[in-house]
């Protein structure tokens, strides 16, 4: 039986991308705990297959109009509501189990925070001894409501590494609470005490995460092992929609070389890794250090032993030819594009210099290289216009690259988030602040926004038809009877046409019904007649 629990609670959203929520935050605290002397055992109510369909909630009802029909096509979004992951009951009963004195649970995205208090909730029910703490990025930047819960007996503020060990003992051996820095707690007299929130000073003097308390087996990724690693804290740009960046309250700090390489080769002896994302937004901004760690991956385990990602984005003016010859010596395949906006007068609203020539400049290389490319732009954003979006689309659409496009939601502890609120533009219920629930109806419309989506969407499949070298339908402006769903390419080929004939975006049923998608008619006539006057790219 541990002496500590870590739990990864269950969430609930129309969608769950397994390769992003390995457990890395947990397993860093829970090799600090291990190295102070503790026994930990990690609950990931994520790591499992199931997701049940669930009632889309009363406070993300206005999205009805938008998913409310099933789509078969490849122009889908989505559609039902699901609760991933292990019931609350089932993680209640293992916490019991458990027998653990304390139960640290995750709580990283603002959007999953009723999931977070609903898992501390079920635990205290369970186990009613235990002492519960919350830590992640929402309690971090919201305590005050996390404490709101009686369930909830404190919140970790910052690096967890620091504060978790030294609340153990002060719980296993009745020291007082008042020292143990980034706690916040409840005081005799019931009023919170918040400190502030609590960072590692050399993220190299802590242990490698605690592989071996991941369920490695679910995270498998085509039949090898995958992990993701953080190779720095902090960031030192001054993007106005990030909350970790220079205005926060959290210093960049980057990890020696060895201590990424000792890592990874921690992970490897467990499950050889063929998959690794570097969770970083700031991977290649140091060119002599990143360039190290690529020829040191390479040196060590040799040329292409991994598939190497950084899904977050990378900054375009960092990567010249030696960077991104490197880059794929030592195992990158595509290359994830931090664009932001093609617009000056919207970089400028997010803090972002204009990266446009050196985007070209990468994507070139990309090419000579062989490497696929992927460039994300937002949308959506409080004063940003949606035929600037449109915009941003075309500007993709005449590039080797495939379209990734953000909407806009409003994190806690940005600079983007406090103007949100002084302009009351936030959303009633913190739920809705996820880029699926199109949270701000400002310069951009809902409707808009879920069109932007579906118009990638579209771009993204005549990207992949002419990479296949399959000719594009002719417009057809002829109503569709049922199709066969199961044919995702015939399809998208009538839907298309009948696209590229009206601007009207369809969508099929799993019995064959061809309806048509809620959508901004303007901005679908815009976007469509742009195409017709450039030439689009494939992204191969």
């Amino acid at each position: 039986m541990p002496d500590i629990l870590l739990i990864q609670p269950p969430i609930r959203d129309f969608y769950l991308t397994a390769k992003r929520t390995m457990p890395y935050g947990i397993s860093s605290i829970a090799a600090a705990l291990i190295a102070a002397g503790y026994s930990v055992d990690i609950f990931d109510a994520l790591a499992t297959s199931k997701a049940r369909i669930r009632k889309l909630p009363e406070e993300l009802s206005y999205l009805q109009p938008f998913y409310g029909r099933a789509d078969c096509s490849p122009f889908a979004l989505f559609h039902d509501f699901r609760h991933f992951g292990y019931s609350f009951e089932t993680i209640g009963k293992a916490a019991r189990e458990s027998g653990a004195f304390l139960i640290g649970i995750s709580s990283l995205f603002t959007p999953y925070v009723r999931e977070a208090i609903r898992t501390a909730e079920a635990v205290k029910d369970w186990h009613p001894n235990c002492s519960i703490v919350l830590g992640g990025h929402h309690p971090t930047a919201l305590p005050e409501s996390v404490m709101q819960s009686s369930a909830v007996d404190y919140v970790i503020r910052g690096e967890g590494e620091i504060a978790m060990p030294l609340l153990a003992d002060a719980l296993a051996n009745g020291i007082s609470l008042k020292d143990i820095p980034g706690l916040v707690y409840r005081g005799k007299n019931g009023a919170l005490n918040i400190e502030p929130a609590v960072q590692m000073p050399d993220p190299d003097s802590f242990p490698v995460p605690a592989h071996h308390l991941v369920n490695r087996k679910f995270y498998r990724r085509r039949g090898t092992g995958s992990m993701a690693i953080v190779a720095g804290r902090g960031c030192p740009m001054q993007c106005s929609y990030c909350c970790f960046g220079a205005n926060s309250s959290r210093p960049f700090r980057k990890r020696s070389v060895p201590s990424i390489i000792r890592e990874i080769e921690a992970a490897d002896n467990l499950d050889p890794v063929g998959f690794i994302d570097f969770e970083d937004e700031h991977l290649s901004l140091d060119r002599r250090w990143f360039l190290r760690l690529l020829g040191a991956i390479q040196s060590r385990f040799g040329s292409g032993k991994f598939e190497l990602r950084a899904m977050n984005g990378l900054y375009p003016p960092s990567l010249d030819e030696e960077v991104i010859r490197c880059m794929k010596s030592a195992g990158f395949r595509c290359l994830n594009l931090s664009l932001g906006s093609s617009s000056k007068e919207q970089l400028r609203r997010f803090n972002r210099p204009d990266v446009r020539v050196a985007f070209d400049r990468a994507l070139e290389l990309a090419e000579e290289n062989g490497l696929n490319a992927v460039g994300y732009v937002i949308s959506a954003a409080p004063d940003q216009l949606a035929n600037d979006s449109i915009s941003d689309l075309l500007f993709l659409a005449r590039r080797r690259v495939l379209a990734g496009v953000s909407i806009f939601y409003p994190a806690p502890g940005s600079q983007d988030y406090e103007h949100c609120i002084e302009r009351k533009l936030l959303p009633a219920d913190v739920s809705c602040l996820r880029s699926s629930a199109l949270p701000l109806s400002h310069t951009t419309s809902r409707l808009e926004a879920i069109t932007i989506l579906r118009l990638a969407r579209i771009l993204n499949f005549i990207k992949s038809l002419i990479d296949r070298a399959i000719p594009l339908p002719a417009p057809n402006s002829a109503a569709l009877r049922e199709q066969n769903p199961a044919n995702r390419l015939e399809t998208g080929l009538h839907l298309l046409g009948r696209f590229l004939g009206t601007a009207t975006i369809s969508g099929i049923t799993p019995a064959g019904e061809v309806y048509d998608h809620l959508i901004s008619k303007n901005l679908s006539r815009r976007f469509l007649n742009g195409i017709r006057s450039i030439k689009i790219r494939g992204s191969q």
